[in-house]
């Protein structure tokens, strides 16, 4: 769990306040309910914003591939700057 880590090095009393409620995991999981959401709606949006279709993917695997994880790779950095250090 990133965000758990993130708090607890760096947000030491939201981190101890969620944990001795005995909230800390259900906090957790929401965030990463909300990262996964996220995460999947960008990756989407950007397929479609950048032609990345089942077309190409039948047409030139390689090149789906490599634009995929180029993707996905962005995808992830603005959640995890966005979600998991908020």
């Amino acid at each position: 769990m990133l965000h758990k880590d993130y708090l607890e090095k760096y947000k030491k009393l939201l981190f101890t306040t969620l944990l001795t409620q005995g909230k800390l995991y259900q906090h957790c999981a929401e965030v990463e309910k909300q990262t996964q959401d996220m995460f999947d709606t960008l990756v989407e949006k950007m397929k479609t914003a950048e032609g990345v279709t089942e077309q190409l993917k039948d047409d030139n695997q390689f090149e789906w591939i490599q634009r995929m994880n180029n993707i996905q790779q962005r995808a992830r950095e603005i959640v995890y700057n966005e979600m998991i250090h908020n």
